[in-house]
C-alpha cells in the first residue's frame, strides 16, 4: 500500500494511526500542501486524487481510495482484528457519531484550504486564529461532555477506536493553533491515554519522514 501523506495534515494522521493499529506495512508518499504552491494542486496527483486532498491510500491493485473515515472503515472490513469499530450495534453508532462530530463537523471549517481561502479573502491572522479557535471550542465543548461520561478506558471502550483516532489528530492541531484546552480535561486525559500508545506515538506528525519541525 502506498499512503500519499502530508506529515501535518489531520486526515492523514487518522489513517496513518488506523494503519499502525492494525500493524499493516505502508508506504508514506509525501505530497508538501504548502511548497510550490501546494503540490496536492499538481496533475501529477491531481491524477492520483482529483479531489486534491490527502490522504489518498493507493492498494496493491492500483485502486485509490480518498477520505480518511472510507480508509479506516476499509482498514477495518479487510483486517478485523484488533478492531477499531465498536461490535454493538448502539456502541458502534455513538462512537461514529462522535467521529463524525470531528471529521464533518470541527475539521472542515478549520482545515488548510478554509484558512487559506479567508487569508486570501483579507482577514488578517488574529481574525483567522479567533475564527479556528471559535469552531473547536464549539465542537470540542460538547465532546468534552460525551467523554467525561466515559465508563471505558478509551472513548468507547476498553482499546482504541475510530472516535478516539480522530480525536488525537484534532487536539493535535488545536495544541498547533494554541487554543486553551483548560475547559477540556476529559479530553485532553484521552488524548495523553492515547499517545502512550506506540500506533499513535509512531503516527506523531512530528515523527513523519518529510516533517519539517
Amino acid at each position: 500500500m502506498k499512503l500519499y501523506d502530508y506529515w501535518r495534515s489531520t486526515a492523514a494522521y487518522r489513517v496513518r494511526i488506523g494503519l499502525n493499529l492494525k500493524g499493516i506495512d505502508y508506504e508514506q508518499v509525501p505530497v508538501h500542501l504548502v511548497k510550490d504552491g501546494g503540490q496536492q494542486h499538481g496533475a501529477a496527483y491531481r491524477a492520483v486524487n482529483p479531489h486534491g486532498l490527502v490522504p489518498a491510500l493507493e492498494l496493491d491493485d492500483s485502486t485509490v481510495l480518498t477520505q480518511s473515515l472510507a480508509i479506516l472503515e476499509y482498514l477495518e472490513d479487510i483486517q478485523p482484528q484488533p478492531s477499531i469499530v465498536a461490535k454493538d450495534a448502539l456502541v458502534r453508532a455513538c462512537e461514529r457519531a462522535v467521529a463524525l462530530a470531528i471529521v464533518a463537523d470541527i475539521h472542515p471549517l478549520n482545515n488548510l484550504r478554509v484558512l487559506n481561502y479567508l487569508k486570501d479573502s483579507g482577514w488578517d491572522k488574529a481574525d483567522i486564529q479567533q475564527w479556528y479557535h471559535h469552531w473547536i471550542h464549539e465542537g470540542f465543548a460538547a465532546l468534552e461532555r460525551r467523554l467525561d461520561e466515559r465508563t471505558t478506558t478509551f472513548a468507547f471502550a476498553d482499546t482504541p477506536g475510530l472516535a478516539d483516532i480522530c480525536l488525537v489528530a484534532q487536539v493535535y492541531n488545536a495544541h498547533r493553533f494554541g487554543v486553551d484546552m483548560t475547559a477540556y480535561p476529559a479530553i485532553e486525559a484521552l488524548n495523553h491515554k492515547c499517545l502512550q500508545l506506540p500506533a499513535f506515538d509512531k503516527a506523531r506528525p512530528e515523527k513523519q519522514p518529510d516533517a519539517v519541525l
